[in-house]
């Protein structure tokens, strides 16, 4: 009788899928570590989570052949639906509203910039044919989701160029996607202005279902008290794949969709807002490291040497020429001083989603394919190791660097279903003002209390002249119909300290 831990599960044996498990939970557990390097090197992560995948790929110490560029498009669409929920999700809107309108222009007119200009390089400088040239640059012209979140919110800058930026990234794909497909269609090339009104329609058609999806799902949420605390993230990160699907169903970008679902929901105030964010970046992560190892896993590096000076030209002109141009072309009506288009040009960070990209072609057969991989391949390593370890260094050159805003104050709701209220947990940041606040200066409207404190270890309940420091946790017991001006005031006195109400920051006035 053959062992039982050879039994077929279908076409691996309990054995065979051990040991694949094995290998798998290794390869994730480096991946993690490698986000520590990463966080004190400098270096963005995804170059080495691609070394791992090169390392243990072909011409690498694991030798893994793996050539299917089909799986990996549709896994690497799956994975950048995650990250563009987790980027959503962690976006404030109210840095991102005013940067709107910029981000929507270089997201439409900047990439035809990009485009241009980039493709006449790879034609006429690097020898490619003019079909070859409009996909790279196109593909290239997105900036990625995954890397300007990752990077940009370890650098202090203005709400504008941040919230521009974020914008942008979750924005650019829609078009990008729909140019490189028109261009790896067998036969001739749409028309300009057909393409201009595909872009148009598909954009307006994702964006209206991305926005009803998030207000209908938060909605739900703030409504229906769930079972189980555990069950919000999985049903936010639920809501946002829902987005995605319902706008790829209707022939919208499914892209934009899950991005402004997500927005909303982040912005929502929903219960276990932190948890939340907190699941999505853990799944966010995962999603980075499989879609990157991946990636790594199906180049080839021998194959890299012949197209490494081309993906470098190519590169050289599309940060030094076509970047400044679109952003100044996009940014002039607005007036944006230069420093932060310098930034913003220089911010233009390329990841994993160029590289997906590049598979849509191979998937179509494209002739001259592989090459135009290999060169996108190229230049986003080299140049990703360029621009991100120098954009801190850069922004402390132009003085956009040092912000010492507030911190924002983090609060988590729990609904009290049957007692018709809501527990909200406070953590006080460092460098909020509301460090030095006594609970009774609070000023919470009638219907809300302070009833404990945690510090250090050790909670209490506050007496009215308790003073709050920073590091405490506080649990906020609200009615429902105030939760929300609580809220507010516990957020304007975190901006604006005691003084908040004299000093324009807002907030409910009452007692505790």
């Amino acid at each position: 009788m053959r062992h039982a831990c050879e039994e077929r599960v279908g076409p691996l044996t309990v054995h065979q899928l051990n040991e694949l498990l094995l290998v798998c939970s290794l390869v994730l557990l480096v991946a993690v570590a490698a986000v520590r390097i990463s966080s004190r090197s400098g270096l963005p992560s995804l170059l080495l989570y691609l070394g791992i995948g090169v390392a243990i790929g072909q011409d690498g110490i694991g030798n893994v052949q793996f050539d299917n560029a089909e799986l990996t498009q549709v896994i690497g669409y799956a994975a950048l639906v995650v990250i563009l929920a987790e980027g959503g999700l962690g976006t404030k809107w109210k840095e991102i509203k005013p940067a709107l309108p910029m981000a929507a222009v270089l997201s439409t007119a900047g990439v035809a910039v990009s485009v241009g200009i980039t493709a006449a390089a790879a034609h006429y400088w690097v020898g490619l044919e003019w079909r070859q040239a409009l996909i790279i640059g196109a593909v290239v012209s997105s900036t990625d989701a995954a890397a300007v979140f990752s990077v940009l919110r370890k650098v202090p800058l203005p709400s504008r160029v941040t919230g521009t930026l974020e914008a942008e990234s979750g924005f650019n794909d829609a078009p990008v996607v729909i140019l490189v497909v028109a261009f790896s269609t067998a036969g001739p090339v749409e028309s300009w202005y057909m393409l201009l009104g595909t872009i148009a329609l598909e954009l307006a058609i994702g964006a209206a279902i991305g926005l009803a999806v998030g207000f209908l799902g938060a909605f739900g949420l703030r409504h229906v008290a769930l079972p189980a605390s555990g069950l919000y993230p999985i049903a936010v990160m639920a809501i946002a794949v829902v987005a995605y699907a319902a706008g790829a169903m209707a022939h919208g970008s499914g892209f934009l969709a899950v991005y402004l679902a997500s927005v909303v929901l982040g912005n929502a105030k929903l219960p276990h807002a932190p948890a939340n964010r907190g699941f999505a970046e853990g799944l966010g992560w995962l999603a980075q490291i499989g879609m990157f190892v991946l990636l790594g896993l199906l180049v080839t590096p021998h194959e890299l040497v012949d197209d490494f000076w081309p993906a470098v030209l190519v590169g050289l002109v599309l940060t030094a020429v076509a970047r400044p141009l679109s952003v100044f072309m996009s940014l002039l009506p607005f007036r944006v001083p230069w420093q932060e288009q310098a930034l913003m040009s220089w911010a233009g960070l390329r990841g994993a989603v160029p590289i997906i990209l590049a598979t849509i072609p191979m998937v179509s057969g494209i002739e001259g394919s592989e090459k135009v991989f290999n060169i996108v391949f190229v230049l986003v390593v080299v140049y990703t190791l360029v621009q991100g370890p120098t954009l801190p260094w850069l922004a402390r050159a132009l003085r956009l660097g040092d912000q010492a805003e507030a911190a924002d104050l983090g609060v988590e709701s729990a609904p009290l279903e049957r007692l018709r209220g809501h527990l909200l947990s406070v953590a006080v940041p460092q460098k909020s003002r509301m460090h030095g606040v006594e609970v009774a200066e609070l000023r919470l409207p009638p219907g809300a209390a302070v009833t404990l404190v945690v510090r250090d270890g050790k909670s209490f309940v506050p007496s009215p002249t308790t003073v709050l420091r920073h590091g405490d946790e506080l649990l906020v017991v609200a009615t429902d119909p105030v939760r929300d001006a609580a809220e507010r005031r516990l957020r304007a006195v975190a901006q604006g300290g005691k003084l908040a109400d004299w000093l324009g920051t807002g907030g409910t006035r009452g007692g505790t």
